[in-house]
């Protein structure tokens, strides 16, 4: 039987289940690039109407880093642009256009034709390219035996296109979007609809995917495993579990403010990473005991890395990692970390 092999053990497999964005393919050159457009459209149709989408919203509207030129350079993990099903994400913008003074029914359709022009934008650009080591680690499933499924918030025709730019579709037995079935992440009804399409039970399948919603899927659904890609996950990006952003701090939207991170400084934010030791609390976070300082400073512990960094070498942002992924059984920073072996019994 096919083995998935990780930084904390091996597990024995039939099928490995995929989340697509941010998991098979980089997230933001993709979807950064239709959320700039969407915005875009949204804010120009609504000055059409004399109305003004207010600026200072635009990053706390789909969870996404904006640099001053307006770019899009990182995301929350967690929020909607990452999670959401694409109807979230339309009743979102629908929602503010409402706010502003439309009816329901005119914002519906504002929001249709700024879909309309992403969608377009991306048919032209095809802004897709596999994460880090992704190619090599899928050939060797595929050499393996192990078959394989995506499972997606994405709707499926949406990420048929996205597979076939990447030339991987043909990797996959099942593409599984949002729109096949009732409940999406992090409820468990697309892994379990995979693991029927795949001929597999879901204790026979490992979940790979970069938010806590795909590894709470893999839970609800009685996966094997769930891996967490961490990607450039960083402290202080998690601090407002933010994707893509070093150096940065990011509070509610608010991007630029230099933040020497050189361990774990703010008090608050240091008590919601769940992983800080009572150590380090008592410590006052301002003097930190050399040993914690140490550990998270870049001389990492042996046994800090071995219980915290699941397979990332730097404990800051291993920290960061099981932050923003705390349900995950195995965090690992890319494919070059995860390989298929086969158990001899």
């Amino acid at each position: 039987m096919p083995e998935l092999i990780t930084p904390q053990g091996k597990h024995s497999i039939s099928a490995i289940l995929f989340d697509k964005d941010g998991t098979l393919l980089q997230f933001i050159s993709l979807w950064g690039s239709w959320s700039e457009c969407f915005l875009e459209q949204f804010t120009c149709q609504l000055a059409g109407r004399g109305l003004e989408f207010p600026v200072q919203h635009r990053a706390s509207l789909l969870g996404t880093v904006h640099d001053a030129g307006g770019r899009i350079t990182g995301y929350d993990r967690n929020g909607p642009l990452a999670m959401g099903t694409m109807n979230d994400l339309y009743a979102i913008l629908s929602w503010q256009g409402y706010l502003l003074g439309l009816s329901w029914a005119e914002s519906k359709e504002l929001v249709e034709l700024c879909r309309q022009e992403a969608d377009a934008l991306l048919e032209r650009s095809r802004p897709v390219f596999p994460l880090p080591g992704l190619l090599r680690f899928l050939d060797q499933c595929a050499a393996s035996g192990v078959a394989l499924a995506v499972v997606t918030a994405d709707e499926t025709a949406a990420a048929e296109n996205h597979l076939r730019w990447l030339g991987i579709r043909g990797y996959f037995s099942a593409v599984i979007g949002t729109d096949q079935v009732e409940r999406g992440k992090p409820f468990p009804d697309m892994a379990l609809l995979a693991c029927e399409q795949l001929g597999v039970q879901p204790a026979e399948a490992a979940v790979i995917g970069d938010t806590n919603g795909d590894m709470r899927m893999a839970k609800a659904a009685g996966a094997a495993v769930a891996v967490g890609i961490a990607g450039t996950a960083s402290v202080a990006a998690a601090d407002r579990g933010i994707s893509g952003v070093t150096g940065t701090v990011v509070d509610a939207g608010v991007t630029g403010a230099a933040d020497p991170v050189t361990g774990i400084t703010n008090a608050a934010g240091t008590g919601a990473y769940g992983v800080i030791t009572d150590a380090v609390n008592t410590a006052g976070y301002g003097t930190i005991m050399d040993t914690v300082d140490t550990a998270v400073n870049g001389g990492i512990m042996d046994t800090l890395d071995t219980a915290a960094n699941d397979g990332i070498t730097n404990a800051g942002n291993a920290v960061a990692a099981r932050y923003l992924l705390p349900d995950a059984d195995c965090i690992v920073k890319s494919y070059a970390e995860l390989s298929i072996g086969r158990n001899a019994r």
